[in-house]
């Protein structure tokens, strides 16, 4: 008896175990996602701290706001993981860390730097 490609349905979802590899590209469609549907907002603060002298004052009491300093760190977090992820993937397009360890070996770098650096872009953002 064969057996054939396992299908996950979404009751099984939570107890099925993804591979680091997987979990790294998870992550990088959605941080493509969020830095998309955050564009708008991103060009809206930049639009509005160049229009005018005033209009930057009030942009800078804006980011005062913990709301706007979070969506700035998100944006700012989900850009560099991106970063790294797409980074890893133009290597991999090369036809370097194909292999399933090397592959793993630089999802979890990617995992850990992404990690640092949405650490260090809070501490930078929010304080």
């Amino acid at each position: 008896m064969t057996k054939g490609p396992r299908n996950i349905h979404l009751t099984n979802i939570m107890r099925y175990r993804f591979p680091i590899a997987a979990i790294a590209s998870i992550l990088h469609r959605i941080s493509g996602l969020i830095i998309f549907l955050l564009i708008p907002f991103v060009l809206w603060l930049l639009r509005s701290s160049l229009a005018s002298p005033q209009e930057f004052l009030l942009v800078q009491d804006f980011m005062g706001s913990l709301w706007v300093s979070v969506l700035v760190w998100v944006v700012a977090s989900a850009t560099f993981y991106h970063l790294l992820a797409g980074i890893k993937h133009l290597i991999m397009d090369m036809g370097h860390l194909e292999e399933k360890t090397t592959g793993r070996v630089a999802s979890i770098v990617v995992l850990l730097l992404g990690i640092a650096g949405a650490i260090l872009m809070g501490v930078w953002v929010l304080c």
